[in-house]
């Protein structure tokens, strides 16, 4: 903690070591300090020293992920303005009842402008589905459903990474299965109101993809039709290097498929997908690589033409579609200042085409638990 004068302000500064947030307070009333903002630190913020003179708040942040390919121990620099703050970009604010989130994956968004997103597995006691208004500055998170079973307790055993809608009010989710941990790879139908059904709920995988599949699975969902379509984060047992799946399963003949899809070769650590979006005549995917800071290279939005998502039977040769770049997303993620997130893992398109953007801060487990939530523009630019 600190304090200093800013202006002709007095406030004092309060680090959240484990949250890896600065708590800035206005104490004009010593005895009532008023918390006008919320500062996105690093990891395990640990000391801070106050430069009035130059406007400036520093910090420096203990915990070096070096064993983990983390985040370095770093410093961080913040200045004192008039301008907009440019966090947080994601809150609850404003709802009745304070809506707790963290560790945010998949989006998806409704005609009506607003977006969908699921908690991973990190909240494994409590998966939901969040209601998030984009229109607010920051975006707002205006209602939650949690997701449970016909006993009424929340559904366990998943580790939701996708969702989209299923076109009569509910949802079809995608959960990133790990054998060693007992939670299956599989699809899920919610209705409106959170309910997974007992067995017409459920799509497990066939024979085929468990016999290869591996930890690193369904990490998006979309639907074409009655096609739903699925990214499958890395290559399995069977892939071919540097191409994983992108799986289709037909809810009207129960039939599964596959396409391959060509990722970049890593330059350190691994690349793979992370979400999937259906609008228009392409299906647009998130690929990016595992790394942080200066060492992130592949942080991308790319494009598939629509007319080449045609699913070959699984067990044989698979097709492998093409792809186009539409965004580098590393300018965004160092526009604010910080180090580069690695978890870029929601993408949803509204009607008009704007597209968005977030990154899932994995609980504050070995993160700073920052999260990143923007604007692109319009995917459709004119093509």
């Amino acid at each position: 903690m600190t304090a200093a004068t800013f202006g002709d302000t007095p406030m004092i500064f309060v680090g959240a070591e484990r949250a890896s947030v600065v708590g800035v307070y206005d104490a004009t009333d010593p005895a009532n300090p008023v918390l006008k903002q919320l500062l996105p630190s690093g990891v395990g913020p640990e000391g801070y020293v106050a430069i009035p003179e130059r406007n400036l708040l520093i910090s420096a942040n203990e915990k070096d992920l070096i064993e983990d390919g983390g985040p370095r121990a770093h410093v961080m620099i913040y200045e004192y303005q008039d301008a907009p703050a440019t966090y947080p970009h994601l809150t609850s604010a404003g709802t009745g009842e304070l809506i707790g989130w963290g560790a945010l994956s998949g989006l998806v968004s409704d005609e009506d402008g607003m977006i969908y997103a699921v908690n991973d597995s990190f909240y494994g006691f409590q998966p939901s589905i969040f209601k998030i208004d984009p229109s607010h500055k920051p975006a707002r998170i205006v209602d939650v459903i949690r997701i449970h079973r016909q006993d009424g307790n929340p559904a366990q055993k998943l580790d939701l990474e996708g969702i989209t809608l299923d076109g009569k009010g509910g949802f079809y989710v995608a959960s990133e299965g790990r054998t060693d941990r007992v939670i299956p790879h599989a699809i899920y139908h919610v209705s409106a109101d959170g309910l997974i059904k007992d067995r017409k709920g459920e799509i497990g995988l066939p024979p085929e993809l468990m016999a290869v599949e591996k930890r690193f699975g369904f990490e998006g969902i979309t639907r074409v039709g009655n096609t739903l379509w699925t990214a499958v984060q890395r290559e399995w047992k069977d892939g071919p290097e540097n191409h994983v799946k992108l799986v289709a399963y037909n809810l009207e003949t129960k039939e599964w498929g596959a396409v391959h899809y060509p990722k970049a070769d890593p330059e350190e650590g691994w690349v793979g997908l992370s979400e999937i979006v259906a609008f228009g005549d392409h299906v647009y995917v998130i690929e990016r690589d595992n790394q942080h800071d200066h060492r992130a290279v592949t942080k991308k939005v790319y494009r598939i033409p629509l007319s080449e998502m045609t699913p070959a039977p699984l067990g044989g040769p698979l097709p492998v579609v093409s792809k186009q770049e539409v965004r580098d997303l590393l300018p965004d993620l160092t526009s604010t200042g910080g180090y580069v997130l690695d978890k870029i893992e929601g993408l949803a398109i509204l009607p008009s085409g704007e597209a968005f953007v977030m990154t899932d801060n994995d609980g504050v487990d070995d993160a700073s638990g920052e999260t990143m939530f923007w604007s692109i523009g319009s995917v459709t630019g004119g093509n």
